[in-house]
């Protein structure tokens, strides 16, 4: 086993080194959502965790790690026997892969044993080896919704449950969660994100000599891990002591009136959704407390509590940005400090408690003199910073423009709307709003979702069929009806039913899967005329929001002036595409063909990639396409190479004015798709239609 980094030779980081430790002290607040660019040690940090956790007493011999002191009396491999002696192992850390079955994550039964002789075969997973230690899921948010449901169910419980056609399986599962994830590969679920108890951003430090610090640790420690630790062992020993000393000290800290009263007042002022953010805060803030080994709750506590518990907690749809105004926080936390007669409790300790002043800091790294510091906290190539290319970039065609330019856009004037020079500003979005569903035809095979229909392993069942490999979803009428013909040939003679496994039937279950889709929006000067870009982009805003509901990826191909630019390659962090979309510019020609060559490129590499996954191609234009030589005879073969790829496709014809030239049905046509206006892809719109359908029927 290899030597793990020191805790308390990580360099910064002082936010997640707090709210690791205050988990590990009280499990009970919910876990922590560390969130931030890659580079950051991030899941150093969370292994180093580990060492300083106390060792835990099991029982020899029972898989699901139960306390001699207190064994769990529903446990699988119970009942124990009272008199038994423990044994001490370290606490582990089980880490939850991105790709992990539910099988895997909770446990499987043998069904075929279950129904032939009628006995609970249970083989435990990653819950039941996580009881009583760290279960760390890196990369959280490309986790499947379901399996994140399932892990935070059990955390918030202290229990698995499994159950597959009527035999049941519980067993505890207390642990310390602690997922990581880069926010530019997408966003959790706000649901989700009110789950975990405690997040915190991290980041590179920008100051030079920490920077140095980093390195020079981490290279110290790759080139000899045993004596690194070593040289850290006693400050380790000592946040260790002080973790079990504030284990302790936990059950003896009051929370006063005044103190609760602060928690409730600042999750009221920002507005925070439901109860939860409160209790998280009282239990954070009395954690603090005992960190500081003091046993009452002071408003620096609630204050630090509120800093860590709140910002996931603002977030209410996928474009906004997770954070807290402190300004607002000091103002709740005033107002309500002055609202009411002090609690005589809640007179701070004029030392700060044994640990003296800070008492929400972890322990300080050594100075900078220190002959430790001769290594890193994280390897020195993780540490560039990620640069994001500026969507906005002019092309220097971009400002070259036909010399007639066709009118018939509701009487613009000729070559006005693509004028020489003309690249126009970022236009701002109109407001979203919940569209039409746009999907895939056809059955698909892809990963989980909510937008086109699929095969999947969880939704209605359709059918039955023979198991390729484990049996995971059992069909029961379809497995007796297999079995019951040979009933007398396999010598049945009681009450009981003999099943073999070439009887076992998978159940064929069809749901819905996520798609990607693949938006191509014209940014050339015909779109700024009557300032229509700003509703187009309200448009893909809104196709954006949905996308993001329905567990998309998505993809934005901008094409003006001389060419197309891929603005956004594929991924599932719609906030991204959001912010590509708000800084674009209009202006220049219109390259059709181009834009759809481009389209035609990026999904030929994603279907390399991904197979299964199923791609919904959003051309968002007025259909004209100007510039080279037959651009129009060009931007039609464009689209027939799309079609004949089998590339599903809509068209949102941003055409407007009285005099309408019909060019972006015929692009549909071309792509074999489909056609919608700006006013048809709103979802009220359709709902209207419909109604007057019925009424004139």
């Amino acid at each position: 086993m290899s030597t793990p980094y020191p805790f308390t030779a990580l360099v910064g980081q002082e936010e997640l080194r707090l709210a690791l430790l205050l988990n590990a002290l009280s499990p009970a607040i919910g876990g922590v959502l560390v969130r931030g660019e890659k580079g950051t040690a991030k899941s150093t940090a969370v292994r180093a965790l580990t060492s300083l956790l106390p060792a835990v007493a099991v029982l020899p011999g029972c898989r699901f790690s139960c306390d001699p002191a207190a064994p769990d009396p529903g446990c699988p491999d119970g009942p124990h026997d009272p008199a038994a002696q423990g044994t001490e192992r370290p606490a582990r850390m089980v880490e939850l892969p991105v790709g992990a079955s539910e099988d895997r994550l909770v446990g499987a039964l043998d069904i075929e044993r279950a129904l032939a002789e009628g006995v609970k075969a249970f083989e435990p997973g990653l819950l039941a080896a996580a009881h009583r230690g760290i279960l760390y899921v890196d990369e959280v948010n490309l986790l499947h919704d379901h399996l994140v449901d399932l892990l935070l169910d059990a955390a918030a419980m202290g229990a698995s449950y499994v159950e597959r056609e009527g035999v049941s399986v519980r067993h505890a599962a207390r642990f310390l969660l602690v997922g990581t994830m880069n926010p530019e590969e997408g966003e959790l679920r706000p649901q989700l994100l009110d789950r975990f108890g405690l997040t915190v951003e991290v980041a590179a430090s920008r100051e030079t000599d920490e920077r140095v610090k980093v390195v020079r640790r981490r290279l110290a420690y790759d080139a000899d891990p045993a004596g690194f630790a070593a040289r850290w062992a006693a400050d380790e020993d000592g946040v260790r002591q002080r973790v079990v000393a504030a284990r302790a000290l936990l059950p003896e800290v009051r929370l006063g009136d005044g103190a609760l009263r602060q928690i409730a007042a600042t999750c009221a002022a920002f507005e925070v959704d439901g109860m939860r953010a409160d209790i998280v805060m009282a239990r954070t803030a009395t954690a603090l407390a005992a960190w500081a080994g003091r046993t009452v709750v002071l408003a620096e506590d609630v204050r630090q509590a509120a800093l860590l518990a709140l910002p996931h907690r603002r977030r209410r749809n996928p474009f906004d940005a997770p954070g807290l105004d402190e300004e607002k926080l000091d103002e709740a936390l005033e107002r309500e400090a002055g609202a009411g007669e002090p609690d005589p409790d809640d007179d701070p300790e004029p030392d700060g408690g044994p640990d003296g002043p800070g008492c929400g800091t972890p322990p300080p790294d050594g100075p900078g003199t220190d002959p430790r510091d001769s290594g890193g906290a994280d390897t020195p190539a993780d540490r560039s910073d990620t640069e994001q290319s500026d969507p906005g970039q002019s092309d220097p065609g971009q400002q070259e423009q036909p010399a007639g330019a066709p009118a018939g856009d509701g009487g613009t004037r000729p070559g006005a709307a693509e004028g020489a020079a003309a690249t126009r500003p970022p236009e701002a979005p109109a407001e979203p709003y919940k569209t039409r569903p746009l999907t895939v035809p056809g059955l698909g095979e892809g990963a989980a979702g909510r937008r086109s229909r699929a095969r999947t392993a969880h939704g209605r069942t359709t059918g039955a069929r023979r198991p390729r490999g484990a049996l995971t979803k059992l069909h029961l009428a379809a497995t007796v009806q297999a079995a019951a013909p040979h009933q007398r040939a396999r010598g049945r003679a009681g009450t009981g039913l003999v099943v073999r496994k070439d009887d076992l039937r998978q159940a064929v279950r069809e749901g819905r899967e996520g798609n990607l889709v693949l938006f191509v929006v014209d940014a050339s000067g015909s779109m700024a005329a009557r300032q229509r870009m700003g509703a187009v982009k309200g448009a893909v805003l809104s196709l954006l929001l949905d996308a993001y509901q329905r567990r998309d990826k998505v993809g934005l191909i901008t094409f003006r002036g001389s060419g197309a630019e891929l603005a956004l390659p594929p991924t599932s962090s719609v906030d991204t595409g959001a912010a590509r979309l708000e800084k674009l510019p209009t202006g220049g020609r219109t390259p059709l063909a181009a834009g759809l060559l481009k389209a035609h490129e990026v999904l030929r590499i994603e279907r390399l990639r991904d197979a299964s996954r199923r791609p919904l191609l959003v051309v968002v234009t007025d259909g004209r396409a100007t510039g080279g030589p037959e651009p129009v005879a060009l931007a039609a073969r464009a689209a027939r190479l799309l079609a004949a790829a089998g590339t599903a496709a809509v068209v949102v014809d941003c055409e407007s004015g009285p005099v309408r030239l019909g060019l972006a049905g015929a692009l549909a046509g071309e792509l074999g798709g489909i056609a919608v206006t700006l006013g048809e892809l709103r979802a009220d719109a359709v709902s209207a239609l419909v109604k007057d359908v019925r009424r004139a029927a």
